[in-house]
């Protein structure tokens, strides 16, 4: 496959299990993928380092480098206030998208890296379509690739890696809200 120029792309990876076949599926397209794990939606400090520890196995694994944003839950409760019963895929679900994508957007503006995407549409409970608006919608200097990494059985795939690995599961989407508004 002929490479890209400046073919570096940015992956907001919101856990391990989710960006295990993402990783593999950009290096296969010609992609050198930095993962970028920025997720002030946690709930915890504790199940950040958790799924920050499963993060890191799957980029050791894959051999690509991995920039951690400091956790700071209070950016997510600011975008979140108001929208707490929200349901999850609704409003809140859309701000907190959001909050990511533009940080992943202004990372990879900083870092001079002109593409960035998210694993997050790996999740057969995520809208593709709505996560691709709201990556376009933070474009700012560099390009937002839509990419629906579901499809060639990619959940499948990245489900095989986790288990293979011995990542940590978690059964809930990330904030406080996801476990009672489900």
């Amino acid at each position: 496959m002929e490479q890209k120029e400046n073919n570096k792309i940015l992956l907001h990876a919101c856990c391990g299990i989710c960006s295990g076949y993402p990783i593999s599926l950009l290096k296969e397209m010609g992609y050198e993928p930095i993962v970028y794990f920025c997720n002030p939606n946690l709930d915890t400090k504790e199940e950040f380092d958790r799924r920050l520890n499963a993060q890191k196995i799957v980029c050791l694994y894959h051999w690509v480098p991995l920039i951690v944003e400091e956790y700071k839950h209070e950016y997510f409760l600011n975008i979140a206030k108001g929208l707490e019963n929200e349901p999850e895929k609704g409003k809140r679900c859309d701000k907190c998208i959001e909050l990511r994508l533009k940080q992943a957007a202004d990372k990879a503006n900083k870092l001079g890296i002109k593409y960035f995407t998210t694993s997050l549409v790996i999740s057969p409970h995520k809208n593709f379509t709505k996560i691709s608006e709201i990556g376009n919608s933070c474009q700012d200097n560099c390009e937002f690739i839509s990419i629906d990494f579901k499809k060639k059985d990619g959940f499948l795939k990245t489900n095989k890696l986790s288990k293979d690995l011995g990542l940590y599961r978690q059964n809930y989407c990330g904030c406080e809200f996801s476990k009672i508004n489900t």
